[in-house]
């Protein structure tokens, strides 16, 4: 028993000892979404997201108002439709309803994706970014303050990239 626990203290020290001589490592830290922001084509993604975003707003006003159009009608002649004329004019508002719902659906996703897909060589050239920045300051990693993921960041052991990444991505 004795010896085990003299290797692990002799362990305990050679570590110490090691960690000792081993150099600090050094983090960088910034608002990746500041970043972000910050790129030129970033303006052009949020119009054309604008664009698309109007596009849809606006057949989705169409659609609604086509929709109420005919419900109004089929309220004032409900009291004098035969039952299967009653009947047919249900089935369809209920089909137009769905197609509606559907549609609604289709365009929230088509904007996920659009956006996605827009953003994907932002993002690509943000991270390049960071990655240059964080091998020229000799950084092991860089920590993405958004969102409060951390609340605290000692100003000594860490370094504040976002000037020199926005400045790189700007160039």
């Amino acid at each position: 028993m004795k010896k085990i626990l003299l290797v692990i203290f002799a362990c305990i020290a050679m570590a110490a000892q090691a960690q000792d001589n081993a150099p600090a490592l050094k983090f960088g830290y910034l608002s990746y979404d500041l970043a972000l922001k910050s790129m030129k084509e970033y303006a052009t993604v949020q119009m054309r997201m604008d664009s698309l975003r109007s596009a849809f707003n606006a057949e989705m006003q169409r659609v609604e108002d086509e929709f109420n159009r005919k419900y109004e009608d089929f309220l004032d002649g409900q009291k004098d439709f035969p039952r299967t004329i009653l009947l047919k004019r249900q089935t369809e508002l209920q089909e137009m309803l769905q197609k509606n719902v559907a549609f609604k659906q289709q365009s929230v996703q088509e904007m996920k994706d659009t956006e996605a897909q827009l953003m994907a060589p932002l993002r690509i050239h943000l991270n390049e970014a960071i990655a240059t920045i964080a091998r020229e300051q000799g950084l092991a990693l860089v920590i993405n303050t958004d969102a409060n993921a951390c609340p605290f960041i000692e100003p000594a052991m860490g370094v504040d990239v976002n000037e020199l990444v926005v400045k790189k991505l700007n160039r």
